[in-house]
């Protein structure tokens, strides 16, 4: 943890999470509030996070019917209001509880898989802070590691970077998510 951030605990009800504030009280989960029919790069951000929980959607910055069905299911499956609406409790589910491995990862991302790859680099000799954000210090440790593995060099780290962050050992598969979107258009 550096010197200016600080933790912030909160407490749901159920569970208590942390964040970490960088700076002046900016917190790792400072995401937009998402409603249905937001479109933009928080809400491809909203996908991705839920294609790594499991829940097949296309990424296409728009939250969709089907995007809205996936919060909805995602809600319903760890105890938070039902309601399509990605707030403060949602960002912190989505971002606490993936896996590494299972979704692509570049500047900008945040969440527990980007503090996992931290440590990891951080194992190798590459130093970068461990907070969880994908910064320019993260990004300058990954592309110091895809030279020093000579993989190519484009400061995001696929699954080919990971298996080799991994030592070799299979990346995790999402959990299948199934019965979560029924179409109701479908007469046949």
């Amino acid at each position: 943890m550096t010197d200016s951030a600080s933790r912030k605990e909160y407490y749901d009800g159920n569970v208590i999470f942390y964040f970490l504030l960088q700076g002046e009280g900016r917190s790792v989960i400072d995401h937009p509030t998402l409603y249905p029919w937001d479109s933009g790069p928080a809400v491809a951000e909203l996908q991705e996070l839920l294609c790594a929980h499991g829940y097949k959607l296309k990424i296409d910055s728009n939250f969709g019917y089907i995007t809205e069905a996936a919060v909805k299911a995602f809600q319903k499956h760890h105890g938070l209001r039902i309601d399509g609406v990605v707030g403060v409790q949602t960002w912190a589910w989505l971002m606490q509880e993936i896996k590494s491995g299972v979704r692509v990862l570049r500047q900008g991302h945040r969440g527990a898989d980007v503090h996992d790859l931290q440590g990891l680099l951080k194992l190798y000799g590459f130093g970068t802070p461990r907070d969880g954000v994908f910064g320019p210090d993260t990004k300058q440790a990954v592309l110091e590691f895809q030279k020093a593995h000579k993989l190519w060099q484009d400061g995001v780290v696929g699954p080919i970077t990971w298996t080799v962050l991994r030592e070799g050992k299979p990346l995790p598969c999402p959990p299948e998510k199934r019965d979560w979107y029924i179409n109701q258009r479908r007469w046949w």
